[in-house]
Formats: C-alpha cells, structure tokens, sequence
C-alpha cells in the first residue's frame, strides 16, 4: 500500500431509491485497489432474492473485481428478514448480527466498501434511518448521494444538507455528499452551493446524467418482457439508445433511426425488420441496439432465412405482449448495472474518475480516524478479544442463577474457561429446575472444602496473614468461604481472574485480594470505573464504587488509573475531572480538590489530556464547553468522568443507566496485581457475562 490505512471502512449511503449508487461503489473500488492490495465489499441488508439467486450488486462488484469473496459473507440480512426482526422490536439483533458480518470481511481485507440499502419496497420509508444506524454502529465514515432527477437545485442541495445533518446528529462523520444524475451545464453550479452551505471539510461532487448508464440493455428488455431471444443471443448486453416504434411506411421510419436505436415493431412487419437491418449494415444510417417485435408473432419462415443472414450482431427478441404495452414497459425500465455488462461497469467507472474529486477523497479515507466508538461495536471488540486469548475465571457464586445463565452463553461462544465454587450436586440440581442446558463437562467445580488444595491455601493464607495475627485454624475457616478460595485461586495462579458480588457486598468480594493479592507497585489506590455504554458512544466514569471521599492525591491516582483502563480497551481518554464550577469560577474546600488534583495529574501524567474542575454539561455539551473554557481540548469531548466523591459518582451512574437505560460495565476494579472484579448484587446475566469479558482481557496483561 501507499499509505497506511488509519480508516478500513466506509459507507455508502443514498437519500431516496435509483440513486445510481453503482456508479459510486464501482468508481470507489477501483480507486481504493490502487491504495489497498485488498478490497472487500459488503452490503447490510440487499433486497430478497429467490432462493439459489444472488444479490446483482454482490455478484457485479465481487465478478468485476475478482474479489475473494463468497457471496453470503457479503451481506447480514434479507430485506424481509429485517423487517420481520423489527416488528418482533428484534433491533438489537439486526445491529449485532450486520456488526458480526462486517467485522468478519473487514478482518480479511486492508479496506472495506460498504453500500447502504436500495429504498425497494416495504420498509423503504425507515431505510434512511437504518442506513445511518448502521452506519454509527459500524464506526464508519459516510459518503451521501442524491439523485438530481425531478428536483430544483434549492431541493437537491437541500435534500443532501438534511441528509448530512442526519449522519452528524448521531454522531456519523460525512466524508463527502454528491448529487449523481443532474443536468450536465449545471454541475459546477451545483457544487458551489453544495460547498457554500456544507463545512469545508466536507468534499462536494455532482455527476451528470449519462444516458449510457440509464438506458436498459436488451437483456434487462428480455428480463422485463419475459420475451423470447431470436436473434444475436450474444449481444443482448447491447445497450439501447433511443426507442422508436416502427408502425409508420418504411421510406419514413427510416428518417427517425439514431445511434443505437432501439426498433418496436410488430413481429409481422417483415418491411421494418429487414429495412432496418440493411440500415445498420449501411455507413449512410446509425447503428442498432436491437429489435423488438411484438404481439408474439414471428416473421415467415421465408423472412426468417434473409434475416438469418443480416442478424449477426443484433439482437432480435420477440414479446409476447402488444406494441403499445410493450413501449411503456420499456420505457418503465429501472437501468441497472451486472456483472455481464462489462461497458456499463467501464463508463461508470469513467464518469467516476471525470467528476469526483478522487484524489481528495482517498486522502479523507485514508487519513480519516474514528471519533470513540460505539457501544455495539465496544461489546463487540471485548469479545473478540478475550477470545483471542482464553483465559482461566473462578467465579465463586456458581449456586447464583445469574451466573449459571452466564457462563452458559461464555461457555457456548467459547470465550472463556470457567470454575464454579459450590457444592457440585447442588449446582446440578439448580440446572435441571432452571431448564439450564449447560454442559459441566465444558466447566470445573470445587466446592471449597473437599477440594484438594483446601490445605495448601489454607497454608499460604496463614504465611501472608500471620502477622496480622491470623493463626492456621483462623486460616481454615477464612478458606471456606468462597470469595477468599476464589482470591487464592488468583493468587496461585490457579485461575487468571475473579468475578464475584452477585450475592456477596463489594467489601465481602474486595477484601482479601487487598490482604494477599494487594495492589500494583505503583499504585497506593484501588479504584474503580464502569463502561457506560449509552446510546452513541462509551463513557468511563471512576470512581463509582469503592473511595467514598478520596483526597487530592488519590483523586489523581484514581484519574490515571482510569485513563490506563481506557486506553487498555480502545479508548482514547480525555478526563473531566468533575466539580460543581468550571475553571475559575468556583471556590471551596470540594472544588479546591477537585483543582489540586487536576494538578498532580499534569504533573504525574503530562501526556494524558485532562480538564478540571469542570462542570458535567461542560465536560460533554461543545456549546457550553466552547462558552465555559474555549481553550481546553476535553471541554464538550470527555469521556472519562471522574467523580469527587463516591456519593456523587454511584448516584450518577445508577441515574444515567436507569434514566438512559445504558448497559454499564462494572464495577472494574483497577490497581491490583492481579484481576478481581465485584458485581452489584442487582446484577442481570448481561452484567456477569460482560464483566467476565472484561476480567478475561485485563488478565491478559498480566
């Protein structure tokens, strides 16, 4: 490649149905396959198809390119499915099915060109909307096209600067909008008032009509007629020019041939058909596309041998219904670009490379990065990454109907290697009343005191704890309780990490790792954060869940520590350091600290990006931010919070999760030297699961 490929994606999206959104998939496939050795193609959601068929779009890009592709990795979803998923308010599974896809293509190729839906039949009217969805949730870049056909240039610019200001509000970022089929002697017009209402970074394009392009070739003809080939078989990927219906005298219809014309005459018209046949061998006359008879009739058997010897390069095709019907149909024809009309992929590859600022746009594409990512797309990466490299969790709550639903789903999308503390009988009992297929072939169970290294641990909890006067009996009966047999797992290295808090209080689950797994050498603080996950973007807020009133110093260690987290699970953090005032503006004892802190993480941390104090509708709000502290580079951007205090911190994030209903993750403790995590005990099966997730992955830097 020529360049490195900061962004791997983008989609293309159109604003209504027969947008000529080929013209744009084809001109920027070739344009990326001089940049990326590798270029893959995808499609959401295609039209239905009939069983055995291919989606034309998939098999035009895939054949044309040569693309190593099979079809149905291509695309997620059949038009019909969606909606029927939609209806069943299945949406979540539509977004996590098409990310699963996409993910899939985009690893196996340096660049990926996803096409947006076509605007066909039922669910048109929400296809815009999916369209931008889908494309938030991908984490891609957008392209918008409009057609120009029908509408004033007030509308089609007005038509793309709503469209461009529906991909901003969710957070999709528009790389260029082009108005495709306009008036050629109006283009640069078109594009100066694209430019004057757009922001400047946003490369504005129009394509002229090309009637090459819109007129059908004779085998769509075929297609829409259900007619019958005569003649010249190998050319019905002709294209037909102008359209002309030969009813009147020879002597005169001749006068009315132009280049690539398109004969309707009826089949019994042998005068027609062999006039204008001589007319296409004569230099004197244009050239045909085609003949069309109609009405179903056939010339004579004495007609058919002259036209035998006249026919060889055009095509002659016989329909079945009258001259009138069979004109309207034609001229009803929606012009689509396949794989076989190899001169339609050509000059809309041309017309492309003439009209669109290529050069400009790879560069945007190329060089484009992601602004944070999405909660799909976040849940998505977690998983793939803890299962490309599984690791050993002991929960020790195995009896908890919650985390035996739990490990089921982890056990069955092999992410994870699972112990279950508990007595195993009992744990096999609560299986069958719960219906709970889980196969305990695929998991450990120890019940704590059977267990074959009840003494070794209780041992070494004796050596770690006895100058805290713990003597080996005390051991023993600490060594009972699962959370510290869990813990020592950890601690032995007899599991990678723990989660526990379903029916245990953080205290219970965090107390024995800061007695014997303690923290990180250069940390004097455990700390935690959540992942919330809201509507369009991922947020960290710290901490929520152990420090009920940290110090200036702590606040700082506990904001460091959070950015570490981030960082460690692809995101890139700008911290808020929140108080009740922004800058300058307020005094007291609480914002002095939240001041002091702000610091000491300058100092300590100098690289990070952090701003405080600062007010929360600051912090998030660019409006307020830009009012409030114009210079920072966090202000209306955070997406690390960190909290003052732990009453602040717990009632904000239970508020924004109900109020929002934002899936958190969490509580992640950070600081200690190996991974334990707490749940709330109001935990759903969802929370177990991801945090899990979440434990697998940190325990792999350790």
């Amino acid at each position: 490649m020529n360049k490195k490929l900061t962004n791997k994606a983008v989609y293309i999206s159109t604003t209504e149905p027969n947008s000529g959104k080929s013209i744009i998939s084809l001109g920027l496939m070739q344009l990326l396959l001089g940049k990326a050795a590798k270029v893959g193609y995808f499609r959401p959601i295609i039209d239905d198809i009939e069983p055995g068929e291919i989606d034309n779009h998939i098999n035009t890009v895939i054949s044309y390119f040569n693309l190593d592709l099979k079809f149905e990795d291509a695309y997620a979803f059949k038009r019909s499915e969606v909606i029927k998923k939609k209806n069943e308010n299945k949406d979540d599974e539509i977004i996590g099915t098409i990310i699963d896809k996409f993910k899939a293509v985009e690893d196996r190729f340096d660049f990926v060109l996803v096409e947006g839906s076509s605007f066909i039949g039922e669910g048109a009217i929400i296809e815009f909307d999916i369209n931008v969805l889908i494309a938030k949730n991908l984490g891609v870049p957008a392209i918008i096209l409009a057609s120009g056909i029908g509408k004033t240039l007030d509308e089609l610019v007005g038509n793309l600067h709503m469209a461009y200001d529906s991909f901003k509000d969710k957070g999709v970022e528009v790389l260029s909008v082009i108005a495709n089929k306009v008036n050629p002697k109006n283009l640069k017009l078109i594009v100066d008032n694209l430019e004057k209402d757009l922001p400047s970074s946003i490369i504005a394009n129009a394509i002229p009509l090309n009637p090459k392009l819109s007129n059908p070739s004779i085998k769509e003809i075929v297609d829409a007629l259900d007619a019958k080939v005569l003649f010249g078989e190998a050319y019905i990927n002709n294209q037909a020019g102008n359209f002309s219906v030969g009813a009147m005298q020879l002597r005169n219809y001749l006068t009315h041939l132009k280049e690539n014309a398109l004969v309707i005459t009826p089949g019994d018209r042998a005068d027609i058909i062999l006039g204008a046949l001589q007319a296409n061998l004569s230099d004197n006359y244009p050239s045909l596309s085609g003949i069309v008879l109609t009405g179903g009739l056939t010339p004579e058997e004495s007609i058919i041998k002259l036209i035998e010897g006249l026919s060889d390069i055009v095509p002659i095709i016989s329909a079945p219904r009258g001259t009138y019907n069979v004109t309207n149909q034609i001229g009803e024809i929606k012009s689509q670009i396949y794989a076989e009309n190899t001169e339609k992929i050509i000059t809309s590859i041309k017309e492309f490379e003439k009209h669109v600022k290529s050069e400009e746009l790879v560069e945007r594409l190329i060089t484009f990065e992601t602004k944070g990512v999405t909660p799909r797309m976040f849940q998505y990466n977690l998983l793939k990454e803890a299962k490309s490299n599984k690791k050993h969790i002991v929960l020790p709550e195995g009896l908890d109907e919650r985390v035996l639903r739990a490990t089921k789903q982890l056990i069955d999308l092999d992410a994870v290697e699972i112990t279950l503390l508990g007595d195993k009988k009992l744990i096999e009992e609560k299986l069958l009343n719960l219906d709970l297929n889980l196969d305990l072939s695929s998991v450990t169970i120890i019940n704590p005191i059977d267990s074959a290294k009840f003494k070794e641990y209780s041992e070494t909890l004796y050596e770690l704890r006895k100058h805290k006067n713990v003597n080996l009996a005390m051991a023993q009966d600490l060594m009972e309780d699962v959370s510290y047999y869990g813990t020592m797992m950890v601690h032995k290295g007899d599991a990678d990490g723990m989660v526990s808090g379903a029916v245990h209080t953080t205290q219970h689950t965090i107390r024995p790792a800061l007695q014997f797994i303690k923290t990180k050498p250069e940390t004097s603080i455990v700390s935690s954060v959540f992942f919330m996950c809201l509507e369009d973007r991922v947020s960290v807020y710290g901490d929520c869940a152990i420090n009920p009133n940290p110090t200036a110093e702590q606040l700082s260690e506990i904001a460091i520590s959070s950015a570490k987290t981030s960082i460690a699970f692809g995101i890139d953090p700008k911290i808020a350091m929140l108080s009740y005032s922004s800058g300058t503006s307020g005094v007291g004892e609480d914002v002095e600290k939240v001041r002091a802190a702000t610091e000491l993480i300058k100092v300590k941390s100098p690289e990070l990006k952090v701003e405080g104090p600062i007010q929360y509708d600051a912090a998030v709000d660019m409006r307020v931010g830009k009012t409030k502290l114009p210079n920072s580079e966090v202000a209306g951007q955070a997406n690390v919070f960190i909290f003052p205090d732990l009453n602040t911190g717990n009632n904000t994030y239970k508020a924004v999760q109900r109020e929002t209903k934002a899936l958190a993750i969490g509580p992640i403790i950070q600081g200690l030297n190996k991974p334990v995590n707490d749940l709330s005990r109001g935990c759903t099966t969802d929370d177990i699961f991801n945090t899990v997730i979440v434990t697998v992955i940190q325990a792999q830097d350790f």
